[in-house]
């Protein structure tokens, strides 16, 4: 497959791609929020103030990214494009 050909795998999955990859986005935002929290618990346990600014920072855009996600989602679901 060229980098210009496209293959829907909806087929095998039951689920379209762009909706496939939607559901992944959201899980993924919500999975690093949770893992960054541990990152957050580990850079304060040791005192590092730029790491608790960073994975907080990057705690709170993956929380934003779920946040934008799940409507879309759910709009999704209801009705199948």
């Amino acid at each position: 497959m060229t980098d210009t050909e496209f293959v829907e795998t909806g087929a095998i999955t039951g689920t379209k791609d762009k909706n496939y990859n939607l559901t992944w986005f959201l899980q993924s935002c919500l999975e690093n929020a949770l893992r960054l929290q541990t990152y957050i618990a580990d850079a304060e346990a040791s005192g590092d103030t730029q790491l608790v600014e960073l994975f907080t920072k990057a705690q709170a855009n993956s929380q934003k990214g779920a946040e934008l996600a799940k409507p879309l989602l759910a709009s999704r679901l209801v009705r199948e494009e």
